[in-house]
């Protein structure tokens, strides 16, 4: 049974490294507003996409590989999360469970006539999803319509091509790396039939009740390279584009959410932010930890998978793709057990709402730390995902301390504000809401204490390190 595997070294050679600035970080000035300022979005609740809050097996699986152990998850074990999740998760906008890619996915007789995978560690895909409805929960499936899972004698429905008509021929296919092999065995978007397939693919998982798909390894199809030793012959840009074209196609006919995972994300996305509902903007959470969220290789940038490694680099830097209607930026899944402190797993949660991503729980029902539930259930900063909001960095400079503030405006025109403190010392943070466009005073309420601090004309907060502070501003009295 063939295993993909995502373990690879984290430590990839970053090619720009950007100086850093002053440490103030108490304010602005007017010339740092950002260009897409948030006040000016008019894209309307209902025509955006709503970042997924969901949970996922990776966890499970990463320890499993790590440990050198089997990291396919037993039924039982599917069935306790299942049921943790509805109990705990699901009141709170949580609806889905999704796999991953470190348990066994397919072999030749667990794929249909089509020859798309039908089984996922063992299990049927259908049971699994049987089993989430049963929940009231929806099952995301972790699989790429470019991945071969079948023999190459399958026929390609509607076509009299069969599989060995769209994989690598060295005869007809220039590729970046004409001596290297392929970690996978790759559709080749450019030869006949390819569109035909993918379309089945998006086909085939709807039909069975799935309707979120992550794709993963896309650097690999694209270049060859990006995922560590990890080997790839590199398809080319041309190629890479026709499939997202081909995978936008089918996705937006057969109303499927398509994630993208380990993009290289050229030319400031352009190629992934028009074909795709969310892309993954940092490396892998691995063993995560505070290392994930703001300091591994932090202020470093790479050209191509990875952009950046930490969670609040990537969401800097990538913000000026996003926006209400944009695409969805993916900071990976969290782990709040491998956080050391309540001040550490607030801002995670707090970082990822702020900047329009999803929350992708990777706890399970039995490695949660007692009263973390808390943290993945803040009805008032879950809020935010519920409207669907998107927020801004202050100032797009990574290595900029004013970056760590973060603001944007609901749907009903409240702002939220975010200051927050990656820093190992206490800081000072602080904004005057006439550089937001807001005159005069507003109310002030804080998302986490839940608590009205009064009106005022600015928000301010010392920050112990590694602490955010997030508030709602709404219309003072008159």
């Amino acid at each position: 049974m063939f295993k993909i595997s995502k373990v690879f070294t984290l430590s990839v050679i970053a090619l720009a490294l950007m100086a850093c600035s002053d440490e103030k970080g108490t304010g602005w000035t007017p010339d740092m507003i950002p260009e897409d300022v948030v006040e000016n979005d008019t894209t309307s609740v209902t025509d955006a996409k709503q970042a997924p809050l969901y949970w996922s097996v990776y966890e499970y699986g990463l320890t499993g590989e790590l440990s050198h152990t089997n990291s396919n998850m037993p039924l039982e074990t599917w069935k306790k999360n299942i049921d943790w999740v509805s109990e705990n998760l699901r009141p709170s906008g949580y609806n889905m469970i999704c796999t991953d890619g470190f348990m066994s996915m397919t072999n030749d007789l667990n794929v249909n006539a089509q020859g798309y995978m039908t089984h996922y560690a063992g299990i049927k895909l259908t049971d699994l999803v049987q089993m989430c409805k049963d929940k009231g929960l929806k099952l995301g499936v972790y699989d790429n319509p470019l991945w071969v899972h079948a023999p190459l004698t399958t026929v390609i429905e509607g076509t009299n091509k069969r599989l060995s008509d769209l994989v690598y021929d060295p005869a007809k296919d220039k590729v970046i790396k004409p001596n290297s092999t392929d970690l996978f065995t790759w559709i080749v978007p450019s030869h006949a039939g390819a569109r035909e397939y993918i379309d089945g693919f998006f086909k085939y998982y709807k039909s069975i009740g799935v309707d979120f798909i992550r794709m993963d390894f896309m650097c690999l199809f694209e270049t060859g390279d990006g995922a560590g030793d990890m080997p790839g012959r590199g398809y080319g840009r041309e190629n890479y584009k026709l499939a997202l074209k081909y995978i936008n196609e089918a996705a937006n006919k057969y109303n499927v959410f398509t994630s993208i995972v380990m993009p290289n994300m050229f030319d400031d996305g352009a190629a992934e932010k028009t074909t795709n509902n969310m892309a993954r903007i940092v490396s892998d959470t691995y063993t995560g930890g505070w290392g994930h969220v703001s300091s591994w290789l932090r202020g470093q940038k790479h050209y191509g998978w990875p952009t950046f490694h930490n969670q609040f680099d990537g969401f800097v830097y990538w913000s000026k793709i996003t926006g209400r209607g944009k695409i969805i930026p993916d900071g990976d899944f969290t782990r709040l057990n491998q956080l050391n402190s309540a001040e550490e797993k607030t801002f995670v949660i707090s970082l990822q709402l702020m900047a329009g991503g999803p929350i992708a729980v990777a706890d399970q029902y039995n490695t949660l730390v007692n009263g973390d539930l808390k943290y993945y259930t803040n009805k008032e900063m879950l809020a935010l995902n519920q409207d669907k909001f998107v927020g801004k960095p202050l100032v797009g400079d990574i290595t900029n301390e004013e970056s760590q503030i973060w603001y944007g405006k609901m749907s009903n025109g409240d702002y939220i504000v975010g200051l927050f403190n990656r820093e190992d010392t206490p800081k000072v943070r602080a904004v005057e809401f006439s550089r937001l466009g807001i005159s005069g005073a507003m109310k002030i309420r804080d998302l986490w204490k839940h608590t009205d601090e009064g009106e005022d004309i600015r928000v301010s907060a010392t920050l112990a390190p590694h602490s955010c502070k997030i508030v709602r501003l709404s219309k003072a009295a008159n």
